[in-house]
């Protein structure tokens, strides 16, 4: 497995096991359908939480700036075809974790609704 594979997957695992210290309950991690992708898949009460997981070894860059409004939507447009599978009504919510560091020593940042979906208006 190459390094930045190991290493998102450990961020993964590290973000994962956070979250259910928080009362999330892990529906589902690494979920893809086609080109579609939600790191991790959680609830919390009546709500469907799809998490965005970034993870890195320096804080040289801001993990934050790997998720512009590209990636925001690619992963609203994930989550709906997600929520288009389900019967019951769940509020989706979308989460960012970053992990900045090394398995010694990281900072973990949980931001939880960190976006919207954009309201699309057609003419």
């Amino acid at each position: 497995m190459a390094k930045h594979n190991t290493l998102g997957k450990w961020g993964e695992n590290i973000a994962r096991d956070f979250l259910i210290t928080q009362g999330y309950v892990i529906v589902t991690t690494n979920w893809r359908l086609g080109h579609y992708e939600i790191d991790i898949i959680a609830t919390k009460g009546n709500r469907m939480i799809f998490v965005e997981v970034k993870t890195r070894t320096s804080q040289d860059y801001d993990p934050l700036e790997a998720i512009d409004n590209r990636k925001k939507n690619h992963i609203i447009r994930s989550a709906n075809i997600y929520l288009q599978e389900l019967e019951f009504p769940y509020e989706a919510q979308y989460d960012i974790v970053t992990i900045v560091g090394d398995q010694h020593n990281y900072h973990l940042e949980h931001i939880p609704d960190a976006f919207l979906p954009s309201v699309i208006t057609r003419r």
